[in-house]
């Protein structure tokens, strides 16, 4: 029986070999345009789909494989007399492998200046519909939407074929991607803040050694589109990988450390603020901040916002920390930072702008959404209630300790100077005993 595979795809990535594989295993290629044109370029035998279909593409290609002698050849069920007799009737072949990956409109949606015509363009029509055609069909179809399947597919045909397990967990990568597809273009086409359906993107960063505690499994998603200079786009220098409770804590430590523009250092432990400082110099400003509290920076997480120099460097040294992250290192920084081994070393973009809107929380059931919290002092519009006016210090130590006070868990006191938290107390049941500790 004729082994017929449809292959249409934006991102050609392993096209060519994939589809000399499939040729060597007698299968005949159907394909459209730009595929098309790629394959016979590359010497590989192909059919355009329009001589399957007896009808062209049109609308500048708009309208390619919407066709039933195309769709009736993923959905038919070849053990289902009925669809038989109209497979023959019709004079359609049945599809038993499809490879099909859409417009980039990710991608596009991205790039600056994008225009919403660009946009709509890259909205992908006929391949989600074969997508979710074949894989709706995965007894009797195998469906591949990522080229980084391509070898694993090939092996197992060359094997006698795919067995079903495996052509349900491609189906099932299908529903997972035009279903991502589908979130991108509503979140673009979406105005309202908090719109009637909210659908989101994420994308699997890594999987993680255990959660919270290490009965926990966890993972690490990142959001699709990427946030640009968000945690996920870190890049590790050193040290093991990193934790769930790393990785809460880097992010709590990078969002204080972006409240500020002089150059800063921010202690962290289980995302609460241990210390934080800000200076003349990078050197400085983490003296400020292990002096706030020396005791529990110990196996700690230290964000700066400006490159770490050798000076710095050699105060990171002499105690244990279990992250530092920063815009980047100073080669003789680097160097002997690098004989501590566990030490986790992490370079990112530190004084970007906020990009992100709104923080999620997940809640059995439910999810709760709020702006991000950027309210500043001079939002505030305070009004002096007593008869002296602070000084400009006093003012100027007001709004600092009101940049670190937020990202303290409730309920929570800080006491600061300028440039310095000089107390934190957090996590409290009462403000009178985080005062106290503060203090």
């Amino acid at each position: 029986m004729l082994k017929r595979a449809l292959i249409s795809v934006s991102d050609k990535t392993g096209i060519v070999e994939f589809a000399r594989g499939l040729l060597a295993l007698d299968f005949e290629i159907i394909s459209t345009g730009g595929t098309y044109k790629a394959l016979r370029e590359a010497g590989v035998e192909a059919t355009e789909v329009s001589e399957v279909t007896g009808f062209p593409e049109i609308l500048g290609g708009r309208v390619k494989t919407l066709h039933p002698k195309i769709h009736g050849g993923l959905l038919a069920e070849p053990d289902n007399a009925e669809h038989r007799e109209d497979l023959q009737e019709q004079k359609i072949v049945p599809i038993s492998l499809v490879a099909v990956n859409l417009y980039p409109f990710a991608a596009v949606t991205c790039e600056k200046g994008v225009t919403e015509a660009e946009a709509l363009e890259n909205i992908d029509i006929g391949g989600p519909a074969m997508l979710r055609a074949a894989a709706k069909n995965y007894k009797q179809v195998t469906v591949v939407v990522d080229p980084r399947d391509y070898d694993s597919v090939l092996e197992q045909l060359k094997e006698g074929r795919i067995d079903r397990a495996a052509r349900r967990r491609l189906a099932a990568k299908v529903f997972q991607h035009t279903a991502a597809y589908d979130c991108l273009i509503a979140q673009y086409l979406t105005e309202e803040a908090f719109p009637k359906k909210l659908t989101l993107t994420y994308e699997l960063q890594q999987n993680l050694r255990y959660g919270e505690n290490p009965h926990q499994k966890a993972a690490f998603y990142r959001r699709v589109p990427k946030v640009p200079a968000s945690l996920p786009a870190a890049i590790q220098l050193q040290g093991k990988e990193l934790s769930y409770n790393n990785i809460n804590d880097v992010s709590a430590a990078l969002a204080i450390v972006r409240e500020f523009s002089k150059p800063a250092a921010v202690a962290v432990k289980h995302t609460n603020p241990c210390g934080v400082g800000v200076g003349v110099s990078l050197e400085e400003a983490f003296g400020k901040a292990f002096a706030s509290d020396p005791v529990s920076i110990f196996g700690g997480v230290v964000a700066f916002n400006r490159q770490i120099d050798l000076a710095v460097a050699k105060r990171l040294h002499e105690i244990f920390l279990e992250i530092v992250l920063a815009p980047s290192f100073a080669p003789e920084a680097l160097e002997l930072l690098g004989n501590k081994k566990n030490l986790r070393l992490l370079t990112l973009p530190t004084g970007e702008a906020k990009a992100v809107d709104y923080q999620l929380t997940s809640l059995p059931g439910g999810l709760l959404i709020q702006e991000q919290d950027h309210y500043s002092l001079a939002d505030a519009k305070l009004t002096v209630v007593t008869e002296r006016e602070p000084t400009e210090e006093e003012w100027r130590a007001l709004e600092f300790g009101w940049k670190v006070v937020k990202h303290v868990k409730s309920n929570a006191i800080v006491v600061s100077s300028a440039e310095m938290t000089l107390g934190v107390g957090a996590g409290q049941m009462n403000r009178v005993g985080a005062a106290a500790i503060a203090l």
